[in-house]
């Protein structure tokens, strides 16, 4: 992960255009032009062999000849010159270079990126239409139209999306930060544009055309250091199925890698829409709802009341809600009462809300006001026709200081056009989302929804093992290893189910026997009828397919004429098949229960991904699943059961009380932690797991294995918390743990904040002040493991409640040679070993890592930090005397030698 030279692309000191041209039409004439007319301020140079002047101003003929590196190179020069150019610029010192050349093959492109990483030069290309960045006034692409300045930054694959955006903004008035066509992603890809855009001053929001990915882990955690700072909107093009039908599996049929995509970036905290219109309607729509509420204090955020003056508006968006998936809030009769005092008695008396079209002013103002008072209401979606009684811009004005009580609560909408335009000018400025018609209204909050859900899963970091191990990993290694030793990957129906025994998954009681009918009967008549039997063949993957499940049998008879039945339908329909018997188990007989599946596939991108959906035989048919990321705790596996129909089952109706969701969840949970703790792991198929009141029981499963082990948590797409990093010790009569930081460490850490002295403050390395935003605090506290490390340590206070007494943190560099670390204890706590034993603990973790080198910069009056230092065997560098620091740097690897 790396941002470095980043600021050289986006903005230079200087620029130099290689191939720039006069000739019309081509693309180095349109980059010359574009440089110089879009106002960029810095050295701009031409470099072409022929001409020795351009636009009246003198060219030079080579990279050599330039006054000075340009910081920035543009190179529209044939394929096969460019990889001697990347490595010229290098040596010159150029931090970046935009390759708009196309046609380069795989030699080129590989040659040009090893000129490139001896000099670190960064390149966005090869192939690609360039970038533009309004706040450098710069333009180095071959658009037609320029960029109009605004806070939304767009990083595309597609350059001609990148043109067609940029006419399609300008006509609608929107502006961008920065647009950069990425091309061919050779070097410089979504996840280093992220990392920069993150942090970005100029860019409050940041919008994705993705066509693909690669690095599935740089990718996720780019995106999910993004999204904690601002919304990051996707529209990941091509839902094309190609390939499921190669799974072995169900889950390998069903967790296409549209699928997956969407499970990534709605676990990235990131927004997919479907369209450019969603996207720009979506980065304006999160633009009014900054800050959105946690989920313990915004259940108002999962309810929408309609207002409307006419029932025409209020019909369009109740079906807009149905066709969203939006909940309307229920009245309560608290409610409806208090709507009564002062409405007509014709009004709706129900959401939508109609308080009908004759309504003077203070009938808008008192609803909204009442609304408003009940919580239970949810958000509002206020929409108005204009009609000749109150103008609309009137009602506009009245109703704004209400509703400026709360903004976050209110979307507006203003039917019609000419008459309403000072009423929707009125909603705006006062900071209220505003639409021009009841569908747009209604699939922006839904929009909403979603992105509030997806911020609440990037919060959640589980380890890859709960505090309680469900994986009996002996006897999970004592199987697999068993079946790979047989030269098999497919295990037996009876194997796939002690595996999942030893993960804790509740099994039915399986009997395999021999080929012979007899055997069948006489485990039948052991077990207790009526029972159930199968086929058992390692060529069959799908039993029911061929007619080797046999339901509900009821005495010996009935075993004996299924059990030969059924040999001679396999035998006839899978003559290749060895058939090596059956297993017999107990009928189980829940008749309220439902048929899930839960499944495991590995992705060729993004690792190991689960699945959970309606199960039963018609999976592929009913194709209702959703799929998720591992590694999953008790939210995150909550929140990939609501997103499949069958949910809404799991929540009883009329006669059926609810499933044990708990149960369900658990079992999902155990198979991420399969995965994490089992690499050879290559798909788990439980089908059906029934699930009711009383638990979840699985009936059949499947589970194929690979020495390739393509699982494991080092291939998982999101690092899980390290748990195992905690350690416990004896300080000063108490008893403290120190250990990676979580996410909801977040009020601590401001507990922790608030006790520090002024002076400390100004001392530390990683704080300015005692308050802070919300969006620094969550960079503090919702890292990623595998680009930064935060070690706590943390004690129980007089109530019981744990508490933050000091914090040493490190970001290493994406080749893992330097780290930079800043520390700082409770000021009440200095001098007391604290800080030696939280440093003690970064660099051994860093050597644990391979990191070569760890440094920081340390105020010249933090002499306490510059003793400990020389301690533990830091070299001190020179006073700077423009920032009054001084470095300090252990070398990693000597030192643990010494």
């Amino acid at each position: 992960m790396s941002i470095r030279h980043l600021d050289s692309l986006l903005d230079p000191a200087s620029v130099a255009v290689i191939g720039a041209s006069d000739r019309a039409a081509s693309v180095g004439a349109l980059v010359w032009r574009n440089l110089r007319d879009g106002g960029y301020a810095g050295p701009r140079w031409a470099v072409n062999l022929k001409q020795p002047r351009l636009d009246g101003v003198p060219t030079y003929r080579d990279i050599a000849s330039l006054p000075a590196a340009p910081e920035l190179a543009v190179i529209c020069t044939p394929p096969a010159t460019v990889p001697g150019l990347i490595d010229e610029l290098g040596r010159r010192g150029t931090g970046a270079a935009v390759v708009l050349s196309a046609g380069l093959d795989a030699a080129q492109r590989q040659a040009m990126l090893d000129a490139a990483r001896r000099s670190l030069l960064r390149i966005v290309g090869p192939n690609c239409l360039g970038l533009l960045s309004s706040p450098a006034r710069l333009n180095v692409s071959f658009s037609h139209i320029g960029i109009q300045p605004g806070t939304l930054a767009f990083v595309s694959q597609s350059g001609a999306l990148v043109t067609a955006v940029l006419d399609w903004a300008q006509g609608h008035g929107i502006g961008f930060s920065h647009c950069i066509s990425l091309g061919e992603h050779a070097d410089v890809d979504f996840g280093d544009m992220l990392d920069w855009l993150a942090s970005d001053p100029h860019t409050t929001a940041i919008l994705l055309y993705i066509e693909s990915v690669e690095g599935a882990r740089k990718f996720m955690s780019a995106a999910r250091a993004a999204a904690r700072n601002k919304p990051v909107l996707v529209i990941k093009a091509g839902r094309s199925p190609q390939g499921q039908a190669a799974a072995a599996s169900h889950t390998g049929a069903l967790a296409g890698s549209d699928l997956v995509y969407d499970a990534a970036i709605r676990r990235a905290g990131m927004l997919r829409v479907d369209t450019l219109q969603q996207l720009f309607d979506a980065a304006e729509t999160l633009g009014h709802f900054r800050g959105l509420p946690s989920a313990g204090d915004a259940a108002w955020m999962e309810r929408l009341t309609l207002v409307t003056n006419g029932g025409g508006a209020g019909v369009l968006a109740a079906d807009a809600a149905m066709s969203w998936g939006v909940d309307l809030a229920p009245m309560t009769a608290e409610l409806r009462a208090a709507l009564d005092a002062f409405l007509p008695p014709n009004w709706s008396h129900a959401n939508p809300v109609d308080i009908i079209g004759d309504a003077p002013i203070e009938r808008y103002v008192q609803t909204l006001r009442a609304l408003l008072a009940d919580h239970a209401s949810g958000t509002l979606l206020f929409m108005h026709a204009p009609t000749a009684i109150v103008p609309a811009t009137a009602i506009a004005e009245a109703v704004v200081p209400v509703l400026r009580e709360a903004p976050q609560r209110v979307l507006g909408c203003w039917l019609g056009d000419g008459a309403v335009q000072g009423a929707r000018r009125a909603f705006r400025a006062a900071g209220i989302a505003t639409y021009d018609m009841p569908e747009e209204a209604v699939q922006a909050y839904s929009l909403l929804v979603t992105y509030r859900r997806n911020q609440l899963q990037l919060i959640e970091a589980p380890p890859a093992q709960g505090p309680q191990p469900r994986i009996e990993r002996a006897r999970v290694r004592e199987i697999v290893d068993a079946v790979l030793a047989a030269g098999r990957e497919m295990l037996s129906e009876p194997e796939a189910k002690l595996l999942l025994a030893a993960c804790g998954v509740p099994i039915v009681g399986t009997r395999v026997v021999d080929a012979a009918i007899e055997s069948a009967v006489a485990a039948a008549d052991d077990i207790g009828y009526p029972v159930v039997i199968k086929v058992l063949s390692p060529q069959i993957s799908h039993k029911s397919d061929v007619g080797g499940v046999a339901l509900n049998l009821e005495d010996a008879a009935a075993v004996r004429s299924a059990a030969a039945t059924m040999l001679q339908r396999v035998r006839r329909l899978r003559p290749d098949a060895a058939i090596a018997g059956f297993s017999v188990q107990a009928m189980v007989l829940r008749p309220q229960a439902l048929e899930l599946i839960v499944g495991a596939h590995v992705d060729r991108l993004f690792g190991p991904v689960l699945l959970f959906g309606q199960g039963g035989t018609a999976v592929e048919v009913v194709a209702d699943r959703a799929v998720g990321l591992p590694p999953l705790n008790a939210p995150l596996a909550r929140s990939l059961i609501e997103r499949t129909r069958v949910a809404k089952l799991l929540h009883g109706w009329r006669d059926v009380p609810p499933a044990d969701l708990a149960a369900v969840e658990a079992v999902l949970i155990a198979v991420s932690e399969l995965l994490a703790a089992e690499p050879r792991i290559a798909e788990v198929d439980i089908n059906p797991l029934l699930a009711d009141a009383r638990g979840v029981i699985a009936l059949d499963a499947r589970v194929r294995v690979s020495a390739m082990a393509p699982a494991g948590a080092a291939n998982f797409a999101i690092l899980p918390y390290p748990a195992e990093l905690a350690e416990t010790w004896s300080w000063q009569g108490r008893e403290l743990t120190l250990r990676p930081i979580r996410p909801d460490d977040g009020a601590r850490h401001l507990d922790f904040l608030g006790r520090l002295d002024p002076i400390d403050i100004r001392m530390r390395v990683f704080y300015s002040r005692r308050s802070i935003e919300a969006t620094e605090l969550a960079r503090l506290t919702q890292i990623d493991y595998e680009r930064e490390m935060a070690f706590i340590a943390t004690t129980p206070d007089a109530e019981g409640r744990e508490e933050t007494l000091g914090v040493v943190r490190v970001t290493c560099d994406p080749d893992n040679q330097e780290a930079e670390f800043g520390i700082v204890v409770r000021s009440d706590l200095k001098g007391g070993g604290l800080g030696l034993k939280l440093l003690h603990k970064l660099i051994a973790y860093l050597r644990a890592r391979g990191t070569r080198r760890l440094r920081a910069d340390v105020l010249v009056e933090n002499q306490r930090m510059l003793e400990l230092a020389a301690a533990l065997g830091f070299e001190i560098g020179a006073a700077d005397p423009e920032t009054g620091t001084r470095g300090i740097e252990l070398d990693l690897v000597a030192s643990a030698a010494a």
